[in-house]
């Protein structure tokens, strides 16, 4: 393989630690020598960070360095670290990888080519392209992460995009500086709010087909909690996106269906069930005309939420292929 075509670029590796002393050396040996500095955040980990050992297997030419967080803040925390470094430090593309050797680190070409050649500002894995490793997944995490990614794609406007919840990725630089980290979660919500970010500067990301790696690593996340995780975080990205994307800074046709749709579908909603109620409790029939005003109301309202939906999804940030 040509490396050269990545060392015109300054590359760097970010990889936040908690507790994989049993598995960082093991990434680190993965490496490819072309990158330009390995940064390491400790984010006060309970297990030591074996610098010695990081120092003697990383390639000599590339830079190492090691930060740490004064208290723990999650991996979206000590990522943030990790990028605030890169961005103050001239850096060009980073790449994010976990300590924990889940991660196939024999894509990371797949990830800069997509950037280097222009094809996207940021290239993502994708676990679900890849129907002989999807079936190494375990059953539960797999079924929990294909509705998770539907219901982050609704949320975050990356309807192109699946398995947002990857977290090995790569992005340029200069994109990264026009994020505000404040809004950006410190824990497993950290993937999502980065996407939901993105989406107002129509940020272009492409997946790339990858598998996962299963070994013996416990994850701390535990799959049954994802939905109350998850929920009302999604519910504001959601909300947030909407407000922002179509009444804020801009107003287009979708504004239009949102306005006139969610009102009408709701109106034949709510005054159905009192209609309902009302005339159940008289023990008469509902007029034929109450009816058709309940119906009209919900088809006419649900059709125009439809084609609101279908809009967002047209217009969805989208990669070159």
């Amino acid at each position: 393989m040509d490396t050269k075509k990545y060392k015109e670029h300054k590359i760097a590796v970010v990889i936040p630690y908690y507790n994989a002393e049993k598995h960082i050396i093991s990434v680190i040996s993965k490496l490819p020598d072309y990158l330009y500095a390995l940064i390491i955040v400790d984010d006060k980990s309970p297990q030591p960070l074996p610098k010695e050992k990081i120092k003697s297997e990383i390639h000599p030419a590339i830079k190492c360095v090691f930060l740490e967080n004064e208290i723990n803040l999650g991996v979206g925390g000590a990522t943030k670290t990790g990028f605030t470094y890169v961005i103050n430090n001239e850096i060009d593309i980073v790449i994010k990888v976990d300590a924990d050797d889940q991660m196939d680190l024999n894509y990371i070409p797949n990830l800069l080519d997509a950037i280097i050649n222009e094809e996207a500002e940021m290239a993502k894995g994708n676990r679900f392209k890849d129907f002989k490793a999807l079936n190494k997944m375990p059953a539960i995490r797999r079924m929990g992460n294909f509705i998770l990614s539907f219901l982050i794609k609704a949320a975050t406007g990356y309807w192109n995009n699946f398995d947002p919840t990857n977290g090995f990725l790569a992005i340029k630089t200069k994109v990264l500086k026009e994020v505000d980290f404040s809004n950006l979660s410190n824990r497993y919500y950290f993937e999502t709010s980065l996407l939901a970010e993105l989406y107002f500067q129509k940020t272009k990301i492409k997946d790339i087909p990858m598998p996962a790696i299963y070994g013996d690593e416990k994850s701390s996340m535990q799959v049954w909690k994802m939905p109350f995780l998850f929920g009302t975080k999604l519910t504001k990205t959601f909300l947030k996106r909407i407000l922002k994307g179509y009444f804020l800074y801009d107003f287009n046709v979708g504004t239009i269906y949102i306005l006139f749709g969610m009102p009408l579908f709701l109106f034949g909603v709510i005054y159905g069930i009192s209609q309902w109620i009302h005339y159940a409790s008289l023990n008469t029939l509902t007029p034929t005309g109450t009816i058709m005003i309940i119906a009209l109301s919900i088809i006419l309202g649900f059709q125009l939420v439809l084609q609101a939906v279908q809009y967002d999804i047209i217009n969805a940030p989208t990669s070159k292929k």
